[in-house]
């Protein structure tokens, strides 16, 4: 018969959670310990139950799935749920456990406020340490690396129980860990409450571009230049846009130029919607692009006429082009302006989303394919002003829209050092350097060898 195993005695157990010294990511304070995270933590992998059981599910009881664990620290919502009989046959997982993503997203985590059960793509870490010590640990960019560096070598990565249980947990005094918490927390708040306020500025951007763009087309942006320059405020005339400018103009006669001449070619996709812009040309050869597309000039006004595309707000002023001559997407209307209108000024007309809105109302043809009207350009009606008024809007438009770029982009710079000042400061907390740490308690190792008695 084979021998019995012999239960091992709390010197041996200790042993085993104890990490080496060669073994340890960096020092820590000396009255704490590197431990195995299976020592301060019970891992536990979840499981699906049958889905040729429908019984088991449509309940109140949490499922959670790596998806579920975006909301991070206030884990209370699953995206499925089981009955009473999914959940008997299930491990529940207790509320303050930690789920680990181990399967695919490897290290995106969720403290657990309810009780619930996990599919196999998740690890959970229940606690015999506090329980929020243990997550912001598993937040670390410490930990994330200690479990990828342990995934397995196939198609999709995993980290199995085992290892994960083996990773290294540096264990502060109990006492430690509640200070650790509660400054986390302090410094996590004052930040979360800094970038609420970043997030504003930046979410904002679209709602004082509108007003600037309105302020500019009712006159009030130019007030003060008119007055300053004699102009009177009755100066803006009623005008159609048909009269100001030709939509889509006729095309260049090409028929003795080469077929082989390399001309500029511009597909819907090369212009951005966010910036409005021409962000990349083809080149193409005249033979290949002369018939079937749109032609446009330098200077013209390209307007995308389908939706989502004209909704999205594609549009462009034309600059250079190959031998001075383009093509492109049969979707764009072509607006040229005559010589009382500034295309600039135009540009920015077409592009607010009020006259994107108006284009939107009028809109024909099937769902997926509808296209704002030429007629709806022809006889837009709009109040111009004086060509050298035009010029001092688009001055002030462009120079207001700079000064609100750069303090969006400053405030989405922000915001991305708010997540790397986060992540610093886990870091500096299981290093001992949030100055919580008070070295004349007592050494976790006690602790360490109190749970280990315990369990």
């Amino acid at each position: 018969m084979p021998k019995k195993k012999t239960a091992l005695t709390i010197e041996e157990r200790l042993q085993q959670a104890l990490v080496p010294a060669e073994e340890q990511p960096y020092e820590v304070p000396e009255n704490w310990v590197w431990v195995r995270l299976g020592a301060i933590a019970e891992i536990v992998t979840g499981g699906t139950p049958s889905k040729k059981h429908p019984e088991y599910y449509g309940g109140n009881f949490p499922f959670y799935k790596p998806s579920d664990l975006d909301q991070g620290r206030l884990t209370y919502d699953a995206s499925e749920y089981l009955s009473e009989e999914g959940k008997n046959v299930s491990r529940i997982i207790p509320k303050n456990s930690t789920a680990v993503c181990c399967i695919g997203s490897i290290g995106k985590c969720g403290y657990l406020m309810c009780e619930g059960t996990t599919n196999q793509q998740i690890n959970s870490a229940i606690p015999k340490i506090n329980s929020l010590c243990l997550y912001y640990y598993l937040c670390t960019e410490n930990f994330v690396q200690d479990l990828l560096s342990m995934a397995s070598a196939t198609t999709i990565a995993i980290v199995n129980k085992s290892k994960m249980e083996s990773c290294a947990f540096p264990l502060p005094p109990l006492s430690e860990q509640q200070r650790i918490v509660e400054r986390i927390e302090e410094l996590l708040a004052k930040l979360d409450e800094a970038k609420e306020r970043l997030q504003e500025v930046a979410d904002s951007f679209a709602v004082r571009k509108a007003a600037i763009l309105h302020n500019a087309f009712t006159g009030e942006l130019t007030k003060q230049w008119r007055r300053e320059n004699g102009v009177s405020d009755e100066s803006w005339e009623d005008k159609l846009l048909g009269d100001v400018c030709t939509v889509n103009p006729k095309k260049i006669d090409a028929k003795n130029l080469d077929d082989n001449l390399e001309v500029s070619f511009v597909p819907m996709a090369a212009v951005s919607d966010v910036l409005g812009e021409i962000v990349n040309h083809e080149v193409k050869n005249l033979q290949d692009v002369r018939t079937g597309f749109t032609n446009f000039s330098k200077g013209d006004v390209i307007f995308a006429k389908i939706t989502p595309c004209m909704e999205n707000g594609k549009s462009a002023i034309v600059g250079p082009l190959v031998n001075d001559i383009g093509y492109g997407s049969t979707e764009f209307y072509v607006l040229r302006c005559k010589e009382e209108l500034n295309n600039k000024y135009l540009y920015h007309m077409v592009r607010n989303t009020t006259f994107r809105a108006e284009a939107k109302a009028v809109m024909t043809g099937v769902v997926g394919q509808q296209r704002v009207p030429k007629t709806f350009l022809q006889e837009y009606q709009l109040l111009l002003p004086t060509l050298s008024e035009q010029h001092e809007i688009v001055r002030l438009i462009d120079d207001l829209l700079a000064r609100e770029r750069a303090a969006q982009q400053a405030a989405e710079q922000a915001l991305a050092s708010i997540d790397l000042m986060k992540k610093s400061i886990l870091a500096r907390a299981f290093r001992g350097e949030l100055g919580t740490n008070k070295a004349s308690e007592a050494s976790a190792l006690e602790l360490l060898k109190q749970v280990l008695a315990e369990n």
